[in-house]
């Protein structure tokens, strides 16, 4: 008996030094955690951790708990380079970002840069929120994965479930922010004018988060009297347009992009009311199983980015559970490699990665606002009612002829 009692405390030591050498996954998220978009990037570092915890509670990896430290970029390009370059000193393998396409652009930049410089220490950028098309266009490499949509993923499908509805009309507004973002939902909305039978009567480009009073930028969009206001507007941008719509009681249905950022249908009161989004995940699309679990978790149902935001770290978990380091150096190539490889069942349906530009193929869901709906918004009675979920595939825009991605060797 002695012997055995022996054996087990050398085998229990012999696991301990090798988990003492073990070297942990480090995720860092550079988000902006501080300004005017704090509402956006908090939501996104919250979802993450979620997602983390759910890779730690089934036994972390690589014989450690997943690492996660939080960089505020505090909204601006020039912080999250340092921010990057801080995480790097760190030893940070992956980094996770979603609140601005100009943030995104910026760090897959800083990835793909330093990746050349240090082979065999490369780091993986997973842009959760970053939907500018050059991201996957004239930026596209091999170490950046998009978790989230694109301008003409989110219009086509609001153009094709509210022509269907009925809700569409015939002349469109667009209204948007002055940067690649804003830009690339104009021309979606251009681009999808024949398809959807409208008229664009005119559309206005705007400062990013610079603008207090959206009231006569309202007046505007009343004088050219649409029938639908497109925009791809987020953050304080959206809640200040929401509520100058709302003060002016402005009687136009709202085609948009973030219309669930909380805040906005308090906003917005009840001209919201029929307003649409075209969104990664809306819980009433779902069997509701994820949204009680995150709750369990949370406190809240997971609103805004954080569904979508969760469904990545599930992707990653299941690329992780593709690859072993036994206990040794961490190779992101080897795990971005894997991440190609991964089909993630979501509530919404199945979430996998394109090869030629690391866009995922994702569904796309179109809600609409309504009154006692099952899952109510921002204290309201009011909430989200599913109109239509479009399957990946057929939400996907094509590959962009810009996208040249190098590959690593296999």
């Amino acid at each position: 008996m002695r012997s055995l009692v022996m054996s087990a405390v050398s085998t229990a030591a012999a696991l301990s030094a090798t988990a003492l050498h073990a070297e942990p996954l480090k995720i860092g998220i550079i988000e902006s955690l501080s300004g005017a978009q704090t509402s956006t990037g908090r939501l996104y570092a919250n979802a993450v951790k979620y997602g983390v915890d759910r890779i730690n509670e089934a036994g972390g990896f690589n014989g450690e708990p997943v690492v996660v430290t939080e960089y505020d970029n505090a909204g601006g390009s020039p912080e999250a380079a340092d921010k990057f370059r801080q995480a790097v000193a760190d030893g940070v393998d992956i980094i996770f970002q979603g609140a601005s396409s100009a943030i995104a652009g910026q760090l897959t930049e800083d990835v793909r840069k330093h990746n050349i410089r240090n082979p065999g220490k490369e780091v993986i950028f997973i842009n959760l929120g970053g939907e500018a098309m050059e991201l996957t266009g004239d930026k596209c490499q091999f170490y950046h994965f998009r978790y989230t949509t694109t301008a003409p993923m989110r219009v086509n499908a609001l153009v094709s479930a509210m022509k269907e509805s009925g809700d569409l009309g015939d002349k469109v507004y667009s209204i948007n922010q002055n940067y690649s973002w804003g830009q690339d939902m104009q021309a979606a909305v251009e681009a999808a004018a024949a398809e959807g039978g409208y008229t664009v009567v005119d559309e206005v480009l705007h400062d990013v988060n610079k603008i207090q009073d959206f009231a006569p930028f309202v007046a505007r969009i009343r004088s050219a009297a649409p029938d639908t206001v497109f925009t791809g507007n987020w953050s304080n941008d959206l809640l200040l347009l929401m509520k100058a719509a709302g003060d002016a009681g402005l009687d136009v249905t709202f085609a948009t992009a973030f219309l669930d950022q909380p805040g906005n249908i308090a906003n917005a009161g009840k001209t919201a009311l029929g307003h649409y989004i075209a969104n990664n995940y809306d819980n009433a699309a779902t069997d509701g199983k994820f949204a009680e679990s995150y709750k369990a978790a949370t406190g809240n149902y997971p609103i805004f980015v954080e569904g979508h935001t969760a469904f990545a770290l599930g992707a990653l978990q299941q690329a992780l559970n593709t690859v072993d380091f036994g206990g040794g150096d961490i190779d992101a190539t080897k795990i971005a490699l894997a991440l190609e490889n991964t089909t993630y069942e979501s509530p919404i349906g199945p979430i996998s990665v394109r090869k030629e530009d690391h866009q995922t193929i994702r569904p796309v869901v179109v809600s609409k606002v309504v009154e006692n709906p099952k899952y109510p918004a921002d204290g309201t009675n009011m909430g989200f009612e599913t109109v239509k979920v479009i399957a990946g595939e057929q939400a996907v825009n094509p590959v962009q002829d810009s996208c040249k991605m190098e590959r690593p060797a296999e």
